[in-house]
């Protein structure tokens, strides 16, 4: 592959663009300045240095990012700030897509890819993907409450019964619970209709994939166990 296909693939810019970096002589391979335009390369673990940063060629990019309070998942924010200000903006050239969305003031583990089919089997209903969920609630959390969660509750304006599983009490005002559907504000409405508030939600886990040990904001590139244990597949 020519580099300036695997620069522009790599969310560098235009393919013009890229090949200016290239004459330029501001990319290196092995040490050595690579400005032939001509000159093939094998992509698959190639690494190259450009503008003093090394990086890994990399077909597809899978992230878990550690949201914090306050950052809308969307590229078009309305009232906050946008989760993918978080991101090097190569990322963003990319494409990359948040797997299902977390309200502003819901916080942790939120999954990222350019990948359109790996974001389609971890988001399609039929997959019935889990998510944790830690819940800190308004008011006491009752074994009434978390009974009716388990059972299941309606939701306006949705079909069906909506029922959490592991639902368990950690604190007076919190607890954790497992969902696997998605609609719209799905915990809050649940917890709503059994008569309590949230007051603070944090996502711990999808499939089988814990949210891993970063600060607010970091984000970290999935290994390919991570992307099975996110898929919940392992």
């Amino acid at each position: 592959m020519l580099l300036e296909k695997i620069l522009q693939s790599q969310g560098f810019g235009s393919r013009k663009y890229c090949q200016q970096l290239i004459k330029n002589g501001s990319v290196s391979i092995d040490g050595e300045v690579a400005d032939d335009l001509k000159k093939q390369f094998s992509p698959e673990n190639l690494e190259f240095s450009l503008f003093g940063e090394t990086y890994q060629y990399r077909e597809k990019v899978y992230l878990a990012l550690k949201k914090p309070k306050g950052f809308e998942c969307s590229h078009q924010p309305h009232h906050h700030q946008s989760v993918f200000s978080l991101l090097p903006e190569i990322l963003i050239q990319r494409g990359v897509q948040a797997i299902g969305r977390l309200d502003q003031d819901t916080t942790g583990l939120l999954l990222l890819t350019d990948d359109g089919k790996y974001l389609q089997a971890l988001t399609h209903p039929r997959k019935h993907v889990p998510k944790v969920y830690h819940v800190t609630t308004i008011d006491p959390v009752t074994p009434e409450q978390i009974e009716m969660l388990s059972q299941g509750v309606s939701l306006h304006q949705e079909k069906g019964v909506f029922a959490a599983t592991d639902v368990k009490i950690l604190e007076t005002h919190q607890l954790t619970m497992t969902i696997h559907q998605g609609v719209y504000h799905q915990v809050k409405r649940m917890i709503a209709a059994v008569g309590n508030k949230v007051e603070a939600l944090h996502r711990h886990q999808v499939g089988q994939l814990v949210l891993p040990e970063l600060e607010d904001g970091e984000w970290v590139y999935l290994s390919e166990q991570q992307k099975q244990l996110a898929q919940n597949i392992i």
